[in-house]
């Protein structure tokens, strides 16, 4: 918090904001990074919750924060005219609430099956959890470096249209992959289990119906983005025309990653289940940083704006191969 609120304004330089966009930005990141205490709290309780056996408490503290920043984005922009400040302090919030719910609840005692208390620091259990989540490391680390590419292409090529244009497609695309997220993470522990007992059958079985649901997903995911792009950008860029054929056009490029997408991230979260961290990290590195690097730096210099589109779905089908070739290599050994 401390760091990016002192560098808040050489970092947004840094990314090309330009001058018309500057003083928000340092306002907006200002305010939302003085939160990050708060952000990581809300990240570590839900894994807490779920190996707590309270799923529903996770989703009820989800839920809670996600209402809190919407009625005080009305609030605070629509009722009190507080334009950027006002949505950034609403994230804030709603991030504190998301984060210190839970620790109260911790701290408290509860019905749960764990406890707040003194730790005890332990080097070689600290180094294989950090081993094995380094693939969620890499997602996040690369989702940060692959927006401010696509930033400064689009930026490039288009303007400050294309930003916006990327924007509505980044809030779908939030929306649609966390059903892919949702559904990785929670049958990880399911996976977990029948490997440790060394349940062969019931991980085929396991594995086969969670591609053939992501199949389905993933068709309906697509036909939706593509029967709901007027209506999504009409509902954010509506007010100006040119900018709303430029986002449908982005909405029909975009639209075919979702046919792709499930499986790279059901394939990464799988092997970190199956406390294989480097090969889960290897299909979230490649995936989310070094596919999308490649495709959104190649692509428009041979089809221009419709490249920067394109990237994505290039990126997905990419990873896809690799995903599968990691599957196939490994199915003896772990007897899936």
């Amino acid at each position: 918090s401390v760091a990016g609120v002192a560098l808040m304004r050489p970092v947004s330089r840094l990314l090309k904001a330009t001058p018309a966009m500057l003083d928000d930005c340092i306002l907006y990141g200002r305010i939302v990074t003085g939160f990050t205490v708060t952000f990581m709290l809300q990240n570590v309780f839900q894994s807490f919750l779920i190996a707590a056996e309270k799923p529903k408490l996770a989703l009820a503290v989800t839920v809670a924060a996600g209402v809190t920043n919407m009625i005080l984005d009305w609030l605070f922009v629509a009722v009190f005219h507080w334009s950027v400040e006002g949505a950034a302090a609403a994230t804030a919030l709603s991030q504190a609430v998301g984060g210190i719910l839970p620790l109260i609840y911790f701290v408290l005692p509860n019905s749960s099956t764990l406890r707040l208390g003194r730790a005890r620091f332990s080097g070689h259990d600290l180094a294989k959890v950090c081993g094995n989540g380094s693939s969620e490391l890499m997602s996040n680390i690369a989702m940060s470096l692959v927006s401010m590419l696509y930033n400064t292409q689009l930026l490039r090529y288009i303007g400050q249209d294309g930003i916006a244009a990327y924007g509505v497609l980044m809030y779908v695309n939030l929306i649609f992959l966390a059903v892919f997220i949702g559904f990785s993470v929670g049958t990880a522990p399911v996976i977990s289990f029948h490997y440790g007992a060394q349940h062969h059958d019931e991980l085929h079985g396991i594995l086969t119906k969670s591609f053939r649901i992501i199949a389905v997903f993933a068709a309906c995911m697509y036909f939706a983005a593509e029967g709901l792009s007027d209506p999504l950008a009409r509902l954010y860029v509506g007010y100006d025309e040119r900018l709303l054929a430029l986002t449908k056009r982005a909405f029909f490029y975009f639209a075919f990653s979702f046919l792709f997408a499930g499986f790279s991230i059901f394939s990464s979260s799988l092997f970190t289940a199956l406390n294989n961290g480097a090969i889960s990290a290897a299909i979230s590195f490649l995936r989310a940083l070094v596919f999308q690097v490649l495709a959104v730096l190649m692509l428009p210099i041979v089809l221009g704006t419709d490249g920067i589109w394109l990237s994505i779905v290039v990126a997905e089908v990419a990873a896809l191969i690799v995903s599968a070739v990691f599957l196939l290599r490994n199915r003896t050994r772990y007897g899936y």
